[in-house]
């Protein structure tokens, strides 16, 4: 696949950066808060119903991208450790809503805790303070490009 040749080689080169590193923050970032009892795709799970509340397990599974038994399993083995519950709809009462226990809050909120803990601690650690401002002006630059 070849580039584009009208676009600026910077725009190229930071395209790259940019993908790469945060990739591999994205793993850092996870490792930092991962728990053992966890799947990647339960603890995706239980960070999406913090989110979003009630939902039904067909929108779960569009949202992560996996099929709706795949979907199923993870649910009940979330519900089975009692972090998530599936609730009758109060508008269609052949719908179950899935929504978090408070033991499920609990754990999210801790893991994102850690995540920003692990975060700081590396930027306090590696960077000047001049670093981190650069690094705030830079989010805000990433940041612009997500809007539409």
């Amino acid at each position: 696949m070849s580039e584009n040749p009208g676009l600026p080689p910077s725009a190229i080169q930071a395209s790259r950066d940019v993908r790469t590193v945060i990739s591999r923050l994205r793993r850092r970032i996870l490792k930092a808060s991962e728990v053992d009892d966890l799947t990647l795709s339960q603890a995706s799970v239980l960070a999406r119903l913090s989110d979003k509340g009630g939902v039904t397990a067909s929108e779960l599974a569009a949202d992560e991208g996996v099929r709706h038994q795949s979907m199923t399993a993870t649910v009940a083995s979330l519900a089975a450790m009692g972090l998530l519950e599936r609730h009758p709809d109060p508008d269609d009462g052949r719908r179950l809503l899935i929504v978090l226990t408070d033991e499920g809050r609990r754990r999210v909120a801790e893991g994102r805790q850690a995540r920003t803990e692990w975060l700081a601690e590396r930027l306090l650690d590696r960077c000047t303070e001049e670093e981190r401002q650069t690094v705030i002006t830079a989010m805000a630059v990433l940041e612009r490009l997500t809007r539409d």
